[in-house]
């Protein structure tokens, strides 16, 4: 065996290991637990897990079956990204509905994995600019918060409108990876900061898209300040918020209602509406804004344009934000998301159309069956563009690269 086989081989043993032991940690095995259901020795299983002595190909299928795991995952040559469901293990201990949440970290662990191996097949890097923690111990929580989101606005170059394509702006110039995740309905979000591949946000694919721009900006937050703790963020804020939950929130609506743009466009509304503030000025605005008309409200007072308790008001008449919504012919998109990055997903069917993946693989990476993948695949080859007969212009990956 030549040095650089020998190095490669090792490197793939070390990986194993590696892999072997994050997936054990990762569903809160100890290893003498790991042992007793292979039937070993807890010796060997530590052997195995310190790449001393590699496991039978009998042991791998098994160990396979106890983490639940495919023996091709554990078998991939990148280490594993840290586990990420060890990380929530303190928040997981006093959350509601932690089975569930359980299992959707246990996704996002998945999802993660999946990203860094599609990362290395294709020889890249996941897109975005790292960014250095910011400090805001000294500073009261609401003023970081709009002085940060000030900050980074300008960072981007967004101005101070609406930023439409929030999703991508984070996923591609900030560099967080947001995947869309099944969560119980009281938790908004989680966030975790992953070694090579950077922050990770979980949001509540059940939730209006509304809301998940919220939790998406809140996570954010934790991106730049507080990268180092895992997050559970639930719907509802305890009474007494913790700074750092306090600080996110003041990021969000800042960040999303910038207070310059905000304050100029609901004066040329009001304008609009001979100097009045009524209920269809706030929905206009939310909807421009892509945010609830609660939050778009509350917004509002903070700044002091409308009168405090306004929202409390409105809520207390029974005014239905959606029922407005449509009667004015405002209401947003409700088309499926999609779950994963864009960037992942590019990354996937280009490996495909390049004949580096098989088409099974291709719909393992995007979590559906060969069905699914072959339309995900039509859509992201599709371009705005029509053919000379009027039908969708479709561009062939393979033959472009080739």
């Amino acid at each position: 065996m030549t040095d650089q086989a020998e190095l490669e081989q090792n490197g793939k043993a070390a990986a194993l290991a590696l892999r072997l032991r994050a997936a054990r940690e990762s569903i809160g095995l100890t290893q003498a637990q790991a042992a007793i259901e292979l039937g070993v020795s807890r010796p060997l299983l530590i052997a195995i897990e310190k790449g001393n002595r590699a496991p039978t190909p009998e042991e791998l299928v098994k160990l396979a079956e106890i983490y639940g795991k495919p023996v091709s995952e554990l078998q991939r040559s990148s280490p594993p990204p840290i586990a990420i469901g060890a990380r929530f293990r303190a928040a997981l201990a006093s959350a509601t509905g932690a089975d569930e949440l359980s299992d959707a970290i246990g996704r996002l662990e998945d999802q993660a994995d999946n990203y860094l191996d599609l990362l290395r097949r294709a020889r890249s890097e996941a897109p975005g600019r790292y960014l250095p923690a910011r400090g805001i111990g000294h500073l009261d929580p609401w003023q970081a918060g709009e002085d940060l989101a000030t900050e980074e606005r300008n960072r981007l170059g967004v101005g101070d409108g609406p930023i439409r394509p929030l999703r991508e702006v984070l996923e591609i110039e900030v560099g967080l990876r947001v995947f869309l995740l099944p969560l119980p309905r009281n938790v908004a979000g989680v966030f975790v900061n992953v070694d090579d591949l950077g922050g990770c946000i979980g949001v509540n694919i059940s939730h209006p898209a509304e809301r998940r721009r919220w939790t998406m900006a809140h996570e954010y937050a934790h991106y730049l300040a507080n990268r180092d703790r895992a997050e559970i963020t639930p719907v509802t804020q305890r009474r007494q918020p913790p700074e750092s939950e306090r600080f996110a929130d003041a990021f969000a609506a800042n960040f999303l209602m910038p207070r310059s743009g905000l304050s100029r466009r609901f004066h040329e509304l009001k304008r609009s509406k001979d100097g009045k503030v009524t209920p269809a000025l706030l929905v206009q605005l939310a909807h421009a804004y892509e945010v609830s008309v609660q939050a778009l409200t509350l917004r509002l007072e903070d700044l002091r344009l409308v009168p405090s308790g306004t929202w409390d008001r409105l809520r207390d008449n029974d005014f239905q934000p959606r029922a407005a919504a449509r009667l004015l012919g405002l209401e947003l998109s409700e088309q499926a998301a999609a779950a994963l990055p864009l960037h992942y997903r590019l990354l996937a069917v280009q490996l495909y159309a390049d004949g580096e993946i098989t088409e099974p693989q291709l719909a393992r990476y995007l979590g559906t069956d060969i069905v699914g993948a072959r339309l995900a695949y039509q859509e992201i080859t599709e371009t705005g563009d029509v053919s000379d007969d009027g039908s969708p212009q479709i561009v062939d990956l393979a033959e472009a690269a080739g």
